[in-house]
């Protein structure tokens, strides 16, 4: 998952991108990248880390300009290294750069039409960098000087043909201005607002409306399906649907973990859809679980806590926050390499033992992804004198892997494939556990707004909604994303680093 930030502006727009990635950090820990557009060129600083780590005084003075687009990442089945932070760019035609948060499921098929049609060579293993040499090629076939809404539209209804999987992309063209576009499923989020100024108007796009509103904007309306949207530099708005045919589904795991609970996705308001998770949870726990003598609901924080404040209503038992959280440790479900999220679950997590001391208590997570933090924070909370240790999760179980942008485990490495729930208790260690159903959950979101009608949820169900994806290619994206082969890539780019550093006298 990555969050993604483009702003046409009156004026210099850095610090504003600068400050919209830093409330979509959630969606990226790995790298942060901004690129600007100034008197006709790129000015670009992309690097491994924290938006706050990457971006020094030195830097945002060098990317001036008005028009800029700005990048959080993390890996899902490329690397971690820092050559493949974005935004990317091309010089040809006029200078593209690009931002995009997804994943594309033939990105292998298109590397290789890129390279024997339009002799176009891609660098790193990155989609999205195959992604910014479609888009290039397709505005190259016109021999405009400079190209009009139609052009523009024209080369994304072209990309859409050929493109597929889950995208949210946000282009700049030296010149011209943003181009802004979305899969024709919907599947990965993005906004986009506006706000006057005495130099006339300026627009924002952002993966999240939370970006929005931290820079003053005014939100407007989410990016539809299969819609590109082109404002020029000097603030002229076009848009069009640029796919013959539409379905809106999004990733409903977005509302699940992702997305920040201020933030609003299709006309949806994160926050509402959580409560109504844990209402429908709650009143699912109540049926199914009237023999348990629960004493007090405890959320894992912090997604959870809505969810779990809720449950306890519906319970009608006392809600305690157990947990304290160290905010200065980044997401575990995000984080390259078993090893290491093993390591930060105890550094991230302290228990407040009288909150747990003799009682019967209910975790509640959002959901439960490998099992090894659910494990570690069962052990946690009877370290801590719980008596018994009941867990609720409000998503279903994660069988299948996720191949539209999110760095879902392989298969094999997620706790309930092929596993039933009394497995998956005796696993976590838990004296019992409790899954939201797929239909609840699907209600619980669709309450907020009730014009979609289908979501994607092949975490869940193995359904995925392109219809283009076999076992062949789960077989190709597993091999990519077990740990072992993490692992070695890691060790790879170490040595690699280390003799770089060797070689030039760096790091010394």
């Amino acid at each position: 998952m990555c969050g993604i930030v483009g702003i046409v502006g009156t004026s210099s727009v850095n610090q504003a991108i600068y400050d919209g990635l830093t409330v979509l950090q959630h969606r990226g820990q790995d790298a942060a990248g901004i690129i600007t557009i100034d008197n006709n060129t790129f000015s670009l600083r992309k690097a491994n880390g924290l938006v706050k780590d990457v971006f020094h005084t030195r830097h945002m003075k060098r990317l001036q300009g008005n028009i800029g687009i700005g990048h959080v990442r993390y890996p899902t089945a490329g690397s971690s290294s820092s050559a493949e932070a974005q935004p990317f760019y091309v010089n040809s035609p006029f200078g593209i750069a690009m931002a995009h948060n997804g994943n594309l499921t033939n990105a292998e098929e298109l590397k290789e039409r890129l390279f024997t049609k339009a002799r176009r060579h891609v660098n790193t293993t990155s989609d999205s960098e195959v992604l910014l040499n479609i888009l290039a090629y397709e505005l190259g076939r016109s021999d405009k000087m400079k190209l009009e809404p139609a052009d523009m539209f024209n080369a994304i209804s072209e990309v859409n043909q050929q493109v597929s999987g889950g995208y949210a992309t946000i282009a700049m063209i030296i010149g011209h201005g943003i181009l802004a576009f979305r899969d024709p499923h919907g599947i990965r989020p993005l906004v986009f607002g506006k706000r006057e100024t005495k130099r006339g108007v300026e627009y924002m796009f952002a993966s999240e409306s939370v970006a929005l509103s931290i820079d003053g904007f005014e939100f407007v309306r989410d990016v539809a399906p299969g819609e590109a949207i082109y404002v020029t530099e000097d603030g002229q708005f076009h848009s069009q649907i640029c796919a013959n045919k539409t379905m809106h589904a999004p990733c409903i795991f977005e509302f699940v973990y992702f997305a920040r609970p201020d933030s609003n996705i299709d006309n949806m308001s994160v926050y509402a859809t959580r409560v109504n998770m844990g209402t429908k949870l709650g009143e699912k726990i109540k049926r199914e679980w009237a023999d348990k003598d629960i004493d007090v609901v405890i959320p894992i924080p912090e997604t959870s806590c809505d969810i779990a404040l809720e449950i306890a209503s519906v319970l009608e038992l006392p809600y305690r926050q157990g947990f304290v959280k160290n905010r200065y440790i980044g997401r575990t479900f995000i984080m390259p390499g078993q090893e290491q999220r093993k390591k930060s679950v105890r550094r991230k997590l302290n228990a407040i033992d009288r909150e747990f001391a003799g009682k019967n208590v209910l975790l509640v997570d959002d959901s439960i992804v490998r099992g090894t933090t659910s494990a570690q924070i069962v052990e946690m909370a009877r370290d801590a004198g719980a008596k018994n240790v009941y867990f609720a999760s409000a998503a279903p179980e994660v069988r299948f892997p996720n191949v539209y942008g999110i760095d879902m485990p392989s298969a094999a490495e997620l706790i309930a494939h092929g596993r039933d729930v009394e497995d998956i208790n005796a696993s976590i260690g838990s004296d019992g556990l409790i899954y939201q159903s797929i239909s609840d959950l699907k209600d619980a979101v669709a309450l907020e707004n009730p014009e979609i009608t289908r979501f994607e949820t092949s975490v869940f169900d193995g359904q995925y909604i392109t219809g283009d994806v076999n076992q062949d290619y789960l077989n190709r994206i597993d091999a990519l994303r077990n740990d072992s082969a993490k692992s070695t890539r890691e060790k790879a780019m170490s040595a690699s680093l280390e003799l770089h550093n060797q070689e030039t006298g760096e790091g010394e």
